[in-house]
């Protein structure tokens, strides 16, 4: 981390930005688990916090049954976004057997060719125990509704805005054209706390 927080300020921020939201179901009636990669923190959260956030708030209420995730990828910068190799084990190592198992499926929306250059090589080492398998990549937001109903989760918009690029612009998947923001005229803005404030949703 560039930038040294209290604990109790990690999990106010971890809270603020939504990182991690409970909400919906999908086409088979399981909960929904929405991450949105652009929103985490990396630079200003131990993988302790995490840890213990998701142990308190989260896994609790995924404990009973089967679930799925919506993991949104778009826009994500490995500087701002990537907590490392070893804080990405640590976490996964730490999730309980039961949540593993009610895992089903982690819906991987606009992966982009890096990710899936990463998850290929380093995907099975890293996650072991099946995950790797239960990864379904969503290279559009039209073949994510064919999984979940329409309505039941909230898509930020910039994921939305991106989706629209790649309609337009289908190389971006395979990493030929830039997907930074300020390619598209985004004004810049300075990596701190105050950025990712800005970024929550409502």
């Amino acid at each position: 981390m560039c930038m040294v927080l209290s604990r109790a300020e990690q999990e106010q921020l971890i809270e603020k930005l939504q990182v991690f939201k409970i909400k919906g179901r999908d086409k088979r009636g399981r909960k929904i688990l929405r991450i949105i990669g652009k929103f985490f923190p990396a630079r200003f959260l131990s993988a302790e916090v995490l840890n213990e956030y998701l142990e308190d708030k989260i896994y609790p209420r995924l404990s009973k049954k089967p679930f799925s995730v919506v993991y949104v990828h778009s826009e994500v910068q490995r500087s701002d976004n990537f907590p490392g190799f070893s804080a990405l084990r640590s976490i996964y190592d730490s999730i309980p057997a039961q949540i593993k198992d009610n895992l089903e499926t982690v819906h991987f929306v606009h992966p982009g060719l890096q990710a899936r250059l990463f998850f290929a090589t380093f995907g099975r080492l890293l996650f072991t125990g099946g995950l790797y398998g239960k990864l379904n990549y969503v290279s559009r937001l039209d073949l994510l509704w064919e999984h979940v109903r329409r309505g039941e989760i909230e898509i930020p918009e910039f994921a939305q805005e991106h989706d629209e690029d790649l309609q337009c612009r289908p190389m971006m998947d395979y990493g030929l054209e830039s997907d930074h923001p300020r390619v598209h005229g985004a004004p810049a803005t300075d990596s701190t706390v105050s950025m990712y404030s800005m970024r929550c949703i409502s």
